[in-house]
């Protein structure tokens, strides 16, 4: 029994009619140069300035928000089903978070802070300047949940509280746990720039590095310094990798295999999203240790997606080229730079 053909109708998904409904901001892009002069509109939903972060290495696996808080105001009260990590870009304040079960907590943050939403908990942020704005970068699973359950409804009102995630027991006081030597499980982390790293020489020029477990979340984080006059090693992984430099000056080289390699420059304050399997290289060129914090999938706890292998060189089925692998070009490339910056290479590539 033959069936007609159906017509091919390109539709908006969930997650597109989302952004479209809530008036929406979005930024686009392979990346942001300085967070703090995105241009942002309204969100009536949370009572505050945003736009929305949809860039390209994203791929709708999740997105970034990112909102602005007069002096002395408030967000509307919110809980939703979709996870959210919160860097804190500029100002200080405090917010609030709770359950249907009354389970209560507040904190204190300021710029360089690094917290999670736990999951569909009520959460209210206060900024507590009279004087200046505050801002935040927030990651969140948006876009696979709008797009796996396609009903608003449930995604914002839903009354089941997470009491594995969130309860009495829950602290953001900035303590944790620390386990498998690089891996610290936390809440709340009150100063990604100050939090102290370990070596992590595989990925090479002196690499430093914390892996962070943020309030039982699929999604997580870390934090990784390189020395002045220094690169790491070019690797790859899955999309969503939102990396927000702390500190540093420099530029990253970005490159689908096979396809002519792309440069972006960045500072503190720009954003880079490498797309899915691209490899990344991430150059200092400053006169300051360069750190960056990435939020992305990739739990150790609760993984998600494939898990790549990314210290692991190319020659041996991992995703990391080493440095005696790759391209001379690069070399030579991060040497122009240096010079043009009046700075010299510390590269030792034995």
């Amino acid at each position: 029994m033959s069936h007609p053909e159906l017509p091919s109708i390109q539709r908006p998904t969930a997650y597109e009619t989302w952004l479209a409904d809530e008036g929406l901001r979005v930024v686009e892009g392979l990346y942001i140069e300085d967070l703090r002069t995105v241009e942002l509109g309204d969100w009536a939903r949370r009572g505050c300035k945003a736009a929305v972060a949809r860039l390209e290495g994203a791929e709708d696996v999740n997105d970034a928000h990112i909102i602005e808080l007069a002096p002395a105001s408030s967000t509307e009260p919110e809980r939703h089903l979709y996870e959210e990590l919160v860097y804190v870009v500029s100002g200080r304040g405090t917010t609030e978070l709770w359950n249907g079960s009354d389970d209560r907590t507040s904190f204190e943050w300021h710029a360089g802070s690094l917290f999670s939403v736990p999951l569909n908990t009520f959460s209210r942020h206060h900024n507590t300047s009279g004087t200046e704005a505050a801002r935040f970068y927030s990651v969140t699973s948006a876009p696979l949940v709008m797009r796996l359950f396609h009903n608003r409804d449930f995604i914002y009102d839903c009354d089941f509280d997470f009491t594995d995630r969130f309860g009495p027991q829950s602290s953001f006081a900035g303590d944790g746990t620390a386990y498998q030597r690089r891996v610290w499980e936390t809440n709340f982390i009150p100063d990604v720039a100050g939090m102290e790293l370990k070596a992590w020489e595989a990925r090479g020029a002196g690499s430093t590095n914390i892996m962070l477990e943020l309030a039982d979340s699929s999604m997580c984080g870390h934090i990784s310094q390189f020395p002045v006059g220094t690169y790491k090693k070019a690797h790859r992984h899955t999309a969503g990798a939102h990396v927000i430099v702390v500190d540093g000056v420099g530029f990253s080289l970005l490159w689908a295999e096979g396809d002519p390699m792309q440069q972006v420059h960045w500072k503190a304050g720009s954003i880079v999203v490498p797309p899915e399997r691209w490899f990344h290289q991430h150059f200092n060129t400053g006169t300051t240790p360069a750190r960056y914090l990435a939020l992305r999938w990739g739990s150790k706890k609760y993984p998600v997606f494939r898990n790549f292998q990314i210290d692991k060189p190319t020659t041996q089925g991992g995703d990391q080229i080493e440095y005696e692998d790759e391209d001379p070009a690069v070399r030579k490339m991060f040497e122009e730079e240096l010079a043009r910056h009046g700075a010299k290479s510390q590269m030792v590539y034995g």
